[in-house]
């Protein structure tokens, strides 16, 4: 509507035709570029880092109450988490170009359209890797956690994002999926955490489970389509070495483990807990798309769609239920 608006009032400008082309195309140039920028960030990726921030937030509201938690705390460590795995994100689809993995048929078209070039792609990672420092800045001031604990886990994560691609490149030599399960769960939910609380409670751990696990079968289900085309290029992936069988049965396992725990949880502490159930229906179709070659392409996304509203459901069901089990209120 609104393109189509700005191309209106473009057409009826009383300037001659080659004048108004120019305008409209000044017009356009930066708002095509802000989108090319968006688009290079993966969006639909980030409910992974954004879930678990917010259910650690929650844990944390639940234990100190609602006089007690800093709304800018909370607002600064999304912005923290959500710019560091952006600019995870961009690594990762700069390394991918540079190892020669992203080719025609990748879903980042990033580079492989040249849409963006390398050098604008590094100075975005850098851009983003510097709003993550300036984020955990003012958090520090905000926080009642101690300078060190805050640093220790922050830095892990940044570090961590790069790391994946980057460097030694953990994605390649099958060590990826090992650090998804610990970043985008049990770091991530402890970090916001901590950051409200201003102390460690290992027991958000076990809360993080179902959301780590659901984040990991996004990750699955991208290596297992791209089994094939990441042997060619030389890359290692867990998909590789366990084979097509065995990982339908490992993507199933990470997909439906989840809801098993929330059935514990709902039988033993509260019902509020079995309100992620009704996401289930949707898993079972996901899980049988990835079991057919036609209709696997489509899987890691609609597997981290299913991963946002899980988890927001998840965070729902925290928020409402009558106790937190294993966790201590202040």
């Amino acid at each position: 509507m609104e393109n189509h608006s700005l191309n209106s009032n473009c057409s009826e400008n009383s300037k001659p035709n080659d004048e108004k082309e120019k305008d409209c195309g000044k017009i356009d140039a930066p708002l095509m570029k802000i989108k090319t920028y968006l688009s290079a960030l993966r969006p639909w990726s980030l409910s992974a880092s954004l879930v678990p921030t917010l259910l650690g937030s929650t844990l944390a509201y639940r234990t100190v109450g609602f006089h007690e938690f800093n709304f800018l705390s909370f607002v600064c460590t999304i912005l923290t988490v959500v710019t560091v795995h952006c600019a995870g994100n961009v690594v990762n689809t700069y390394f991918d170009f540079v190892k020669g993995i992203d080719n025609r048929k990748s879903d980042d078209r990033t580079l492989v359209d040249h849409i963006l070039s390398k050098d604008e792609v590094v100075t975005l990672g850098a851009v983003l890797y510097c709003a993550g420092c300036f984020g955990f800045i003012l958090l520090v001031y905000m926080s009642p956690a101690r300078l060190e604990h805050l640093a220790l886990v922050y830095f892990g994560g940044l570090s961590s994002s790069f790391l994946y691609t980057g460097g030694i490149g953990l994605k390649y030599i099958a060590l990826g999926d090992v650090l998804i399960l610990i970043i985008f769960g049990p770091i991530s939910v402890l970090f916001a955490f901590m950051a409200q609380t201003g102390h460690v409670e290992w027991m958000t751990i076990y809360y993080a489970i179902p959301l780590a696990l659901n984040t990991e079968a996004i990750l699955h289900s991208n290596n297992t389509r791209d089994a094939e085309s990441d042997k060619k290029v030389g890359i290692v992936t867990l998909a590789i070495l366990i084979g097509k069988t065995s990982s339908y049965i490992l993507y199933a396992l990470l997909l439906f483990t989840p809801y098993v725990m929330f059935v514990v949880l709902g039988m033993k502490y509260s019902s509020a807990f079995l309100i992620p159930m009704v996401t289930l229906p949707q898993a079972f179709k996901i899980e049988k798309q990835l079991r057919n070659e036609a209709t696997m392409h489509g899987v890691p996304r609609q597997t981290a769609k299913l991963n946002l509203f899980f988890g927001i459901l998840y965070v729902l069901a925290c928020f409402v239920a009558p106790q937190l089990p294993f966790i201590t209120r202040k």
